[in-house]
């Protein structure tokens, strides 16, 4: 059996919880035997306490709580236990008679908690447990890599350790099956969810309004295409914050910029489909979940040529440095032509071929049975 251990639910990683849950449903469809695990919220029920308190209230439900269940649940002797996310990579030392792998999405914060630039400040306690990730790390049998990039820091960080744990890469799959739809059906899906028509032309980011996605930067892009184009941006996933609002107001813009907080996977189907173009200037990446979800509906891309982002995006995005704002703009207005459009969305298309979860799975079993467990 497969013991996977997943992710706290009240710090709402969406993207992590997804991840494990690929994972669970991937292994039980091939066949494989697999249980989750995860911290469940006892004091973590009154985060509503303020934010520092909910935070410490976190901890004791992960870090004091949670080891005991899990010990208990060893006792069941899984033939692998596997960590979802390297972030929970402190609970290696609670495991003692299975081989543990950990999948290492990204070392950003890591790296932030050792004093390196990577938009990811760490506080006092922040820098504590970031250096408990890492000698969580440094226990684990293996570590799957979700990039190139990735793989390059854990080398750099857990260089020397002893023991080292056993490095590989695994690319992630697409944790939903996005796919083209039609222009009508697209149309249909957001006409509750946001102020389009079907005759409004836009251009798409997905994501957070932490530093490090350079939303910013897609405010000012828009802005220079507003010069020669009458379409509109729409940020998905987080609301816009009132720093980002005022730069808006400021540019002018803000009549054309739509929010659509927290969408669905078919809402994201619908605005991957109906977008001239996803803007994707991230200054850190882990690997860039976005940029493959819009090649796998046909969307065009134009994101920066930071790593991981072109071992994503391959041959099939248009790239450009991250402080290159009208080489951005450029692009967008280039992909506003249907001829040029179609020649992208076709090689996006392709692309996204790579990102099959079907493929990650059978990587994952194969990894497994390369550490000794039997399944």
């Amino acid at each position: 059996m497969v013991l996977l251990i997943g992710n706290y639910e009240p710090d709402q990683q969406q993207s992590m919880q997804r991840f494990g849950s690929m994972m669970l449903d991937g292994l039980r469809a091939a066949g494989i035997a697999a249980e989750m695990i995860k911290p469940q919220p006892v004091f973590g029920n009154f985060r509503a306490a303020g934010h520092l308190a909910a935070k410490w209230l976190g901890y004791i439900d992960k870090f004091l709580i949670f080891p005991f269940r899990l010990k208990a649940k060893l006792a069941g002797r899984p033939a692998i236990v596997h960590i979802s996310d390297h972030s929970n990579a402190v609970y290696t030392r609670c495991i003692r008679h299975a081989p543990v792998l950990v999948t290492c999405h990204d070392l950003l914060a890591v790296r932030g908690g050792l004093g390196e630039a990577t938009d990811s400040p760490a506080s006092c306690s922040g820098r504590w447990l970031q250096r408990w990730i890492l000698l969580g790390l440094q226990r684990a049998t293996a570590i799957a890599c979700a990039s190139g990039a990735t793989l390059h820091d854990a080398e750099r960080l857990l260089a020397g350790k002893s023991p080292a744990p056993q490095l590989s890469l695994i690319g992630l799959g697409l944790n939903y099956p996005y796919r083209r739809i039609t222009e009508e059906e697209a149309t249909e899906r957001l006409r509750p969810v946001a102020r389009l028509s079907a005759a409004d032309e836009f251009i798409l980011h997905v994501g957070s309004n932490l530093r490090r996605k350079n939303r910013d930067a897609v405010l000012r892009i828009f802005a220079r295409c507003k010069q020669a184009w009458a379409g509109r941006l729409v940020f998905a996933g987080d609301a816009l914050n009132a720093e980002l609002r005022t730069l808006a107001h400021q540019l002018g813009i803000s009549a054309d910029v739509i929010e659509i907080a927290g969408p669905s996977n078919e809402t994201l189907e619908a605005l991957y489909n109906r977008a001239t173009a996803l803007v994707y200037p991230s200054r850190f990446e882990g690997f860039g979940w976005p940029v493959a979800e819009a090649q796998a509906c046909g969307c065009p891309v134009v994101c920066s040529d930071r790593e991981p982002l072109p071992e994503v995006a391959g041959d099939a995005a248009l790239m450009h440095p991250v402080d290159e704002e009208a080489g951005f703009a450029e692009d967008v207005l280039r992909l506003t032509s249907a001829e040029e459009r179609a020649h992208w969305s076709e090689k996006s298309l392709r692309n996204a071929q790579r990102f099959a979860p079907q493929r990650m799975i059978e990587q994952y079993v194969a990894l497994y049975r390369s550490l000794g467990a039997q399944l």
